[in-house]
């Protein structure tokens, strides 16, 4: 199964939209704030936010940095 994970900070507003995305498209995911799980950033490599990382046993699949519907929708089809 698909583990997604999306590092956001609360006063981001392209953060907010991808939230909106993923609640619409009833997929459920772990939001992890960056400033507060540094180790988990590092462990994921993340910059910036929002990212999302859609992850298969351990394997990331997908790693889409800001709010982009189209490559989204990809990702949660696979």
């Amino acid at each position: 199964m698909k583990k997604i994970i999306k590092f956001e900070k609360e006063d981001c507003a392209p953060c907010n939209m991808v939230s909106e995305y993923l609640n619409m498209k009833g997929v459920q995911y772990i939001t992890v704030n960056p400033f507060d799980q540094p180790e988990m950033a590092m462990k994921y490599k993340v910059r910036s936010v929002p990212t999302v990382i859609v992850e298969h046993q351990d394997e990331i699949l997908h790693r889409i940095i800001g709010f982009k519907p189209e490559e989204l929708q990809k990702a949660l089809a696979v």
